[in-house]
């Protein structure tokens, strides 16, 4: 799986769009949907943010997926621009991987016919010092996750993965996963996750047919990060066989790749359904106030 492929990917044509990094302070406003009345004071304070940085010689890049209908949640036109404590859910996402020194890189995959709207709404306006780029979406995850890998240069040797409604990832965890994959040599990938503490059932047509360990099961996140060519010969090899996963890890483990787990918070929650929301927010409005 050492070798390097050279695979054309689907959706990168001219409606790609590279966003140049914007040096300017941001402020705090008051976001337009309902909050706490408790939050109020700490989102009309100026916002010290997280800082971004870039090292030398990055050896990583991002991608982010937010290209989701969101149906779930129940907001048209999906829910990666819904403003919590004061910025989209997709800048909660961005800005945490800008300020990892180590990502290069950050493509952002967004519906085809939004590109414009969620660079003007989620990136322009802050002060991102990583370069960002913003590719089409395809019908289905894996489509997307396939078009971002395809922005990725070469020069790069791991390459992240992250669900853009994931808003409460933190630098140090991203850095933490890349750190965990970089010192294990014999690993082609690390997932971000935690241990099952529910009890799990198994279940057919007429009830409960088993109840597993559930010592044996993890909750996978996002990050995921992978070696950039391991990742890439994964998705040729499930293009040519028609195979879809449920996510990036699945692909990269069916043909043998060693992934391994890093815990992580049970707080790095997806947002997907409506009643996500409020606990998302509280623990955003818990950070700005341990930064103020």
């Amino acid at each position: 799986m050492d070798g390097t492929l050279n695979i054309s990917f689907p959706n990168a044509g001219s409606n790609d769009r590279l966003v140049d990094p914007v040096h300017s302070p941001s402020v705090l406003t008051a976001p337009e949907f309902m909050l706490k009345k408790e939050h109020i004071d700490i989102l009309t304070s100026p916002l010290v943010a997280i800082r971004g940085q870039i090292s030398k010689n990055p050896k990583t890049a991002a991608v982010i997926l937010a290209g989701g209908s969101g149906d779930r949640f129940g907001r048209a036109g999906g829910k990666q621009l819904l403003e919590l404590c004061g910025k989209p859910i997709l800048t909660w996402s961005a800005e945490a991987f800008d300020a990892v020194a180590d990502v290069g890189l950050i493509v952002v995959v967004a519906p085809g016919d939004r590109i414009d709207e969620y660079c003007r709404e989620a990136i322009d306006g802050f002060p991102f010092v990583t370069p960002v780029v913003m590719v089409p979406a395809g019908e289905i995850r894996q489509e997307s996750s396939f078009a971002g890998i395809g922005k990725v240069g070469d020069e790069y040797e791991f390459i992240a993965i992250h669900d853009a409604v994931r808003p409460l990832v933190t630098s140090y965890l991203i850095d933490h996963t890349i750190s965990a994959l970089r010192g294990n040599i014999d690993a082609d990938g690390a997932v971000v996750g935690y241990p099952s503490i529910d009890t799990l059932k198994i279940v057919g047509e007429n009830g409960i047919i088993g109840t597993p360990d559930r010592s044996a099961f993890w909750v996978a996140q996002t990050p995921q990060v992978f070696r950039a060519n391991v990742l890439r010969e994964a998705y040729a090899t499930a293009l040519a066989e028609g195979f879809v996963g449920t996510d990036d890890s699945s692909l990269v483990e069916r043909i043998n790749g060693r992934v391994i787990l890093v815990k992580g918070p049970r707080d790095n929650i997806k947002i997907t359904v409506p009643e996500d929301r409020s606990s998302v927010e509280a623990g955003l409005a818990l950070r700005l106030r341990e930064r103020l």
